[in-house]
């Protein structure tokens, strides 16, 4: 990556600029929440809010370097090894401090301790952590996940797992017993007795499910508009994991659109979103969560511009969303993947982003947006076209406003209010296109009437509707359709 590009970068969880040589405790801060997350890159002589090249002093690039390792060496535990590079552009010079994913978290400042000096990186800032964050960064040097770590509370035989017997059963046709559960590593055996990992109590009905994991839940809400100020439906999805994405996928299909195209004798169904890529990016956010955080569930909000799904946990180093099509798989919960996997609900072998970036072809109009949100990753389904959508309806709200108020249009006001003729028609063509003989049929008329071959050229004329040949209007195929802004003044009429 040349000057050029480095410089279009904003800072971000992986970048950080500095136009001159930070403080000690600054700098040292960086490293550690660097080597404790995904790594990053460090830029001394750019300056972070004007990205201007800033440089520093040839004569005193090798002395920086110096304080640099002398700082990463007396201030950061364990043991940090940084990568210092020199780069020049336009005759001014940069040092460039690279810091790699560290295999020995936690990594802290020495003079503050593990508790008080342990640093991660949350967006393009420093964020001290908290001991939940110090205990999952212990996990990941000793390899081991959360889910799999054991729970005292019950025994297994204790633990109300019935109704996660009957879903795998359902779905494998192999039954539940301690040897399959072991095989799954969803007990473990601790002097001699047998107990539930978190993974099987977050697959239980169990008390202790609600007790140690009420957050373990997806918020559903259908707000009104683009904000938050007005919920249309809302929904608290509390059930086992086992079952929670495809209750949440099934109040997304509750709140989107359905509509219908016609492709020569077929009819055929299309949403308005993406939904096998709307339902792998549910089903990844209730497998991959971190469920360590407490207190954070996932949140699944539907605006009118687009549907957003939130899930605690920040996206692991090695998945990159910006290469989609390729085969990606890093599961933060090693046992729950799994047992996903053998329950048919997700692809282990990193297929999931594959899919979603196939669908997305078929979704010119849908943007997929993601972004980390504090110590959670979001991913965003954005209307493209609903803001031009937006601006079409004012436009025609205004033009029908002016219409109506005058006095040659009282007759066609009267008929839109009324719901007759026109409406009829663009109700009719709404969802399939139509010939006069299926249009005069389907408006309870035994022939095509003068009266109807009027309004259809009036529409016509007010780009309301437009023929499917247009170029030979009497074509024996003939059919009409709803141009865009037929649709949106339909939507419009029906609001009055």
């Amino acid at each position: 990556m040349n000057i050029k590009d480095i410089l279009s970068q904003p800072e971000s969880r992986r970048l950080e600029f500095k136009g001159s040589m930070p403080e000690n405790s600054d700098l040292a801060k960086t490293i550690v929440a660097f080597a404790n997350d995904a790594g990053g890159d460090l830029y001394i002589g750019i300056n972070d809010k004007t990205r201007e090249l800033v440089g520093i002093s040839e004569d005193e690039l090798t002395k920086t370097e110096e304080q640099i390792s002398n700082i990463i060496f007396d201030r950061c535990y364990p043991a940090i090894l940084p990568d210092i590079s020199f780069l020049s552009s336009n005759d001014k010079h940069l040092i460039k401090v690279s810091i790699f994913r560290g295999s020995m978290p936690p990594y802290y400042l020495k003079e503050k301790g593990k508790l008080k000096g342990t640093y991660i990186r949350v967006g393009s800032s420093n964020r001290l952590a908290d001991e939940p964050i110090i205990a999952e960064l212990e996990r990941k040097k000793r390899n081991i996940s959360f889910d799999s770590e054991e729970i005292l509370d019950k025994t297994v035989d204790e633990l109300h797992i019935d109704e996660f017997k009957t879903i795998y059963k359902e779905k494998t046709g192999e039954n539940i017993d301690n040897l399959v559960l072991k095989k799954l590593e969803l007990i473990k055996t601790v002097h001699g007795v047998v107990y539930p990992t978190n993974a099987l109590v977050l697959f239980s009905d169990d008390e202790l499910r609600n007790s140690m994991f009420h957050y373990a839940k997806v918020e559903c809400a259908r707000f009104k508009g683009v904000g938050t100020e007005e919920f249309i439906d809302q929904k608290s999805i509390t059930s086992n994991i086992a079952i929670q994405a495809e209750e949440a996928y099934n109040f997304v299909l509750r709140h989107i659109n359905k509509g219908a195209t016609v492709e020569g004798v077929y009819t055929i169904s299309h949403w308005e979103y993406p939904i096998k890529a709307i339902r792998e990016i549910i089903r990844n956010a209730v497998v991959h969560r971190d469920y360590s955080l407490t207190g954070k569930d996932i949140k699944i909000a539907i605006y009118d511009d687009m549907i957003e799904i939130t899930s605690p946990g920040l996206l692991p180093p090695s998945i990159d969303y910006a290469a989609m099509e390729s085969r990606q798989s890093d599961a933060r919960n090693k046992v729950i993947a799994p047992v996903f996997k053998r329950l048919g609900i997700i692809d282990q072998w990193g297929n999931g982003l594959k899919l979603v970036a196939e669908e997305m072809k078929l979704y010119p109009n849908i943007s997929l947006k993601w972004k980390e949100v504090g110590l959670s990753f979001q991913v965003q389904f954005v209307k493209l076209d609903y803001i031009e959508e937006t601006k079409l309806k004012q436009e025609l709200q205004q033009e029908l406003q002016q219409e109506l108020q005058q006095e040659l249009q009282q007759e066609l006001q009267q008929e839109f209010r009324s719901k007759t003729l026109y409406t009829d028609i663009l109700e009719k063509l709404s969802g399939r296109a139509m010939s006069r003989q299926e249009l005069s049929i389907s408006l309870g008329q035994k022939r095509v009437s003068g009266q109807l071959n009027k309004v259809l050229q009036k529409l016509i004329t007010d780009n309301l509707v437009k023929r499917t040949i247009p170029n030979v209007p009497n074509h024996p195929s003939q059919k009409f359709e709803l141009t865009k802004k037929g649709s949106t003044f339909l939507s419009i009429i029906k609001e009055h």
